[in-house]
């Protein structure tokens, strides 16, 4: 309870106008912004831009919030439509995944096990940046910020029944896709095998 009074007395500095108390958020939020902006537009620079927008934005239009919704939430709000406009801007698809390569590498690989992750890696990301926006989103704040499927239906407007739905509808997707990968790879290292 101590932390939402600090968190409810950060905003109300904030929207008084104190500089030191925007500060604050900023430093409280900022690598949670910038976070789902690079998972979702797989882009450094896009990210970037979209966080600067983000806390732009949330310095000029912090008076109306009103604390009818968690802050989070409704900064999450303001990240995960800012994303959905640069898609629509851009049209360009983002790579989820960037980080799979560096939990499955392990030391005494050969080259061509390399190759072959890399490869899978690439795959994993096409497939992931195949899925329809509303998908990709909540498998971004799903499995690279952890939430909860309430948590999610209060950032993107919609019930957790639907946030469930899109989920189960992204995780068939994502395994019927990735199947084909995964047989192909398989079909390739017994290739190698029996070559080697």
């Amino acid at each position: 309870m101590v932390l939402e009074e600090t968190a409810r007395q950060l905003i109300e500095a904030c929207q008084r106008g104190d500089p030191e108390a925007f500060r604050a958020l900023f430093e409280k939020h900022k690598d949670m912004v910038y976070s789902v902006a690079l998972r979702y537009s797989g882009d450094a620079v896009a990210a970037q831009d979209i966080a600067q927008d983000i806390f732009l934005k949330l310095f000029s239009t912090i008076g109306s919030y009103r604390g009818d919704s968690n802050f989070e939430a409704w900064l999450y709000r303001m990240v995960v439509n800012r994303c959905f406009d640069q898609k629509r801007r851009t049209r360009r698809l983002a790579p989820l995944l960037d980080a799979v390569m560096d939990v499955v590498r392990a030391p005494g690989v050969s080259a061509l096990d390399e190759v072959l992750r890399a490869e899978m890696s690439m795959h994993v990301r096409e497939v992931v940046e195949g899925l329809a926006p509303d998908q990709r989103m909540v498998i971004v704040l799903r499995y690279t910020q952890g939430l909860s499927y309430d948590a999610i239906a209060e950032i993107v407007g919609c019930s957790a029944g639907t946030i469930a739905s899109r989920l189960n509808r992204a995780h068939k997707v994502l395994e019927r896709r990735l199947a084909r990968v995964a047989g192909i790879r398989k079909d390739r290292e017994g290739t190698r095998s029996t070559n080697g």
